[in-house]
């Protein structure tokens, strides 16, 4: 097959899945496409990488490094338009967003100390642009959950990111190997990276896409069979299949492990037995993220690791964390937000390992870094508040709830040995969109109160009421 031939059809499969997926009675806003490019560029490459992108080697940390400051005035300007149309949406929404504000003051006070942070900065410019961009993420996941239908909101923009980059990075690994592939510039071996830069992101966007598919394949398998949407389930299992021969091809396995234990999770929570019962969720969620720790930290089935193709040093990540602990400029403060890794710091590490590391291979050693002890004691307040709040979501059976709790678990596990909660990541995105809440209109409210009292006819009315409601201030 020509790469003509196979680019025609990758269109026509995209188209399907689109088709297939379709609810025609759903509508969103049109200001849902600020996020799902925001989430796009975050997913794969920056925009002046796709102009520039060629045959070659993959990146290697300089260019990465250099990526992450993001100095392109290309990207810079891609960037601050997209922010400047999610801060004009959110204005329209502004009596939506300001009870959401009001919502997640734990997720407000972590921002806020961020940007106090770039005080004590070595590079306060740095720190400070970076800041920008983290708000920005921010706005686009207010953007996404202010909309008139927030389910279909979070559906489509997770479609519409997932069925375009999982079918296309088979495209370009297969047909277009100068964009698919690349040579590891360390030992000269051919690896697969699909749209985006490194094989490890290539998995990491696999987990944050393909999780969706397995919760809406699991969702659409619960209903009666005259209810389900086999074209749905078709679909969303032709996703989980690629993402898992990506994450097999690129041999990424801490995706992997974290798709299997969220997904474990989906499954477990979307039992109404289980769901009912606080006790048990908090029991599954505990047992997944212990058993990822135990193996990882405590060495206790440690064959889980041999088997994942891991030694007990995580790939040499072990010896990182001691040299970086034994540099942090202030243990209680750290070294300012996102600032950690620029300077002299970057070089003398860079002395050491041949492989240029840029990031601590762990999440939470990576906010003691930049933050110190008050930015990890506030990162914990917000994973507890998020927590809280997902777990209420469950009990009150919200349609996505148990997506929130996957991607909850997956974000935990996914940072014990990659760094992730960081701006413009994919990962720091979907836990935003997981844990941020965003309270009902009262109109709303009063509807469903109206619907356990007055019975379906009155519930009905009222909620076409709401529905309008919603619409106008959206």
């Amino acid at each position: 097959m020509t790469s003509l031939i196979a680019t025609v059809a990758f269109l026509c499969v995209m188209l399907g899945f689109f088709a297939l997926d379709r609810e025609p009675k759903a509508r969103t806003s049109r200001a849902l496409w600020i996020p799902v490019v925001w989430f796009w560029i975050a997913c794969s490459r920056n925009v002046s990488e796709w102009l520039s992108s060629g045959a070659g080697s993959v990146s290697t940390s300089l260019d990465s490094s250099n990526r992450y400051l993001d100095g392109n005035p290309l990207d810079r300007n891609v960037m601050t338009a997209l922010l400047a149309l999610g801060l004009v949406v959110l204005w329209s929404r502004r009596r939506v967003v300001g009870a959401a504000l009001r919502s997640n003051l734990p997720i407000l006070l972590f921002f806020l100390y961020c940007a106090v942070s770039s005080l004590w900065s070595e590079h306060p410019d740095v720190s400070i642009k970076r800041w920008v961009k983290g708000i920005a993420d921010l706005v686009m996941v207010l953007v996404v959950l202010t909309d008139r239908d927030r389910l279909t909101a979070i559906k489509r923009l997770l479609a519409r990111v997932g069925f375009l980059f999982i079918p296309l990075s088979i495209l370009l690994i297969r047909y277009y190997s100068d964009l698919g592939r690349a040579y590891n510039p360390w030992d000269g071996g051919l690896i697969w990276i699909g749209v985006t830069t490194t094989k490890n992101q290539l998995g990491m966007i696999c987990l944050v896409l393909g999780l969706p598919s397995a919760w809406r394949v699991v969702e659409e398998l619960r209903k009666g069979k005259a209810n389900r949407r086999t074209g749905s389930i078709f679909v969303h299992s032709c996703i989980i299949v690629m993402a898992f021969w990506l994450i097999h091809t690129a041999d990424s396995m801490t995706p992997f492990a974290c798709f299997v234990l969220a997904g474990f999770v989906i499954v477990m929570t979307s039992s109404r037995f289980v769901a009912r019962k606080p006790a048990l969720v908090h029991l599954v969620v505990g047992a997944v993220l212990s058993v990822a720790f135990s193996a990882l930290f405590l060495h206790i089935g440690s064959g889980l690791l041999a088997n994942l193709g891991r030694d007990s040093t995580l790939t040499g990540r072990t010896d990182i964390w001691d040299m970086v602990i034994a540099m942090t400029p202030n243990r209680l403060l750290g070294a300012g937000y996102e600032s950690f890794w620029v300077g002299e710091r970057l070089r003398k590490i860079w002395a050491v390992y041949w492989n240029h590391p840029n990031q601590a291979h762990n999440g939470y050693l990576e906010i003691y870094l930049n933050l110190g002890w008050v930015g990890v004691t506030l990162l914990a307040v917000v994973i507890m508040n998020g927590y809280r709040q997902i777990i209420a979501a469950v009990r009150r059976k919200s349609p996505a709830a148990t997506l929130c709790l996957g991607y909850f678990v997956a974000v935990l596990a996914y940072n014990f040995t990659e760094s992730a909660f960081k701006m413009t990541h994919p990962v720091w995105l979907v836990f935003l969109l997981a844990t941020t809440m965003v309270p009902e209109p009262r109109i709303l409210r009063r509807a469903k109160v109206a619907a356990e009292t007055d019975g379906q006819s009155q519930s009905a009315d009222l909620q076409l009421v709401a529905s309008k409601v919603i619409e106008v201030q959206a």
